[in-house]
């Protein structure tokens, strides 16, 4: 019976009671916060350097400054967002709620890395290194899109919960 197995399925809130709470109380839910925008803003300025780079081959130095800039935020969000999953969930990575989050961010993390060994090492030429951070921007970029989703799922959840708690709390009616 399929209607039977979808009701035995039950779907796991993003975050637990205790969760929630957790999560509003640590100070780095406000860190990262503050530090994604940031690091958005930095990306953004960056993939305009970086592009006019590609088209013009002026501003290389500019551009690699940028994508350093943008590399050395990624780690600090990565640290500190560690961080906030310990205090939230109780581990520093791939807590059930932000498993795929926590999945994809590694090749992020990697691609960002590998410009940083090549942009050190040499080992790729100056047009490399830069589409190198192109390909690394396109999966930050499909990494935020799975955050941005996942907020917005915490939204509706925390709207769903306010929501459920207010009717139960009602007053059913005054007799007079």
């Amino acid at each position: 019976m399929v209607s039977d197995n979808k009701e035995m399925r039950q779907i796991r809130p993003l975050y637990t009671p205790d969760e929630r709470l957790r999560r509003d109380a640590t100070r780095w839910t406000l860190v990262q916060g503050l530090l994604a925008p940031i690091q958005f803003f930095v990306f953004l300025v960056s993939v305009v350097l970086v592009l006019r780079y590609l088209q013009t081959g002026e501003g290389e130095i500019e551009a690699t400054i940028s994508i350093v800039i943008k590399t050395m935020l990624l780690y600090t969000i990565m640290i500190t967002g560690c961080i906030w999953e310990k205090v939230v969930f109780g581990r520093y990575l791939f807590a059930q709620s932000f498993f795929w989050e926590d999945v994809f961010s590694m090749l992020v993390l990697a691609l960002h890395t590998a410009y940083l060994f090549a942009l050190f090492s040499g080992s790729l030429s100056v047009k490399e290194q830069m589409l190198l951070a192109l390909a690394a921007y396109a999966t930050y970029i499909i990494n935020a899109i799975q955050f941005l989703l996942k907020l917005r799922a915490a939204r509706l959840q925390s709207q769903s919960q306010d929501e459920s708690e207010n009717q139960s709390v009602k007053p059913q009616g005054v007799i007079a």
